[in-house]
């Protein structure tokens, strides 16, 4: 089951390197510091190369080493610049607007990963989510045959026998809604983020119904996106729709749906909504012990995450690992 050193060997076997937006902030500069000390994931600080090597040293962090990138005297601005124009030619935008606009870090760094540079982006630490997923979603867009952008948070709980028990939760952080045809698009995604941390997914679409006991627009939903997915994914266990007990406990699947390979079982689990989502993950957290990772936003080119800006240098680096362990 998942631990770090998993994707640790996995970034081992393939190197990258990772943005971060906020390079003055002391989080980001300690995590960076343990990544410098490592061989598989290295950083790039955004911001004034001066300002940030103090910001090291008044905070006592080795940063030596760490590639910082100055969007006021970038090598390769105009090269941006005539990209970001090209990106952003619907919206009409000059030469002199994307100046302005590269000028922030959160849109510099997106860039850069658009542009090869980088392999991923993690922000967040000061940035809103919004400011984060937005130039994301102008530059680097969503994979093709995706239409939104969501998020899943992984589990992790140390059990009796030593293994981790390792979950995945969605969408508990992006889509305040979702449509059957959005969900079903959440679960491909989350069901996928989820081998990654070896996870075998068993998706449970839930509901306050199990397999028809009780009736609603919301219940219809699940079903139906349920049914939608396994057309979609016909090698992915999935059941819906099913209420959280009889999706996680062998004894109450046995008695509300005996038939189900999923139901009793589940450890992919999708929400009806975000009230939904981000209320059972954090009852996990705070009830259940889990550590919780993410959000990982999930249908992008190319792997971007935020940070809570409430997190620690602890909280960083497990994310940059992750985050660079999806590139």
């Amino acid at each position: 089951m998942f631990g770090f050193g998993q994707l640790i060997e996995i970034l081992k076997k393939d190197p990258k390197k990772i943005v971060f937006t906020e390079g003055t902030d002391p989080r980001i500069l300690e995590a960076s510091s343990r990544l410098l000390a490592s061989n598989f994931l290295a950083p790039i600080l955004i911001g004034n190369a001066a300002e940030i090597e103090a910001a090291a040293e008044e905070s006592g962090f080795n940063i030596r080493g760490a590639e910082i990138i100055d969007p006021a005297n970038y090598d390769r601005m105009d090269e941006m610049v005539e990209m970001f124009c090209e990106l952003r030619k619907s919206k009409g935008v000059t030469p002199e607007q994307a100046r302005k606009t590269l000028s922030q870090a959160n849109y510099f760094g997106t860039m850069l990963v658009k542009m090869g540079v980088a392999d991923s982006l993690l922000g967040g630490a000061t940035y809103s989510t919004a400011d984060t997923v937005r130039p994301a979603l102008q530059l680097i867009k969503t994979k093709p045959g995706n239409s939104i952008v969501s998020s899943c948070f992984i589990l992790v709980r140390p059990s009796a026998t030593g293994d981790n028990e390792v979950l995945a939760m969605a969408d508990c952080a992006i889509n305040i809604k979702p449509s059957e045809d959005e969900l079903v698009e959440i679960a491909g995604e989350t069901a996928e983020c989820a081998r990654i941390f070896g996870i075998d997914p068993q998706v449970a679409f839930l509901s306050y119904s199990t397999l028809g006991s009780g009736k609603g627009e919301d219940v219809d939903k699940m079903r139906n996106a349920a049914a939608k997915t396994k057309e979609k994914y016909p090698s992915l266990p999935i059941e819906g729709e099913l209420q959280f007990d009889a999706a996680v406990s062998p004894r109450v699947a046995r008695t509300k749906c005996k038939d189900s390979e999923v139901a009793g079982h589940a450890n992919t689990f999708i929400f009806p909504d975000i009230n939904a989502g981000n209320i059972g993950y954090k009852i996990a957290q705070r009830l259940g012990n889990f550590e919780a990772y993410g959000p990982i936003l999930l249908g992008l080119n190319a792997p971007v995450n935020d940070l809570s800006r409430g997190c620690n240098a602890s909280e960083v680096y497990s994310m940059a690992i992750i985050t660079a362990a999806l590139a």
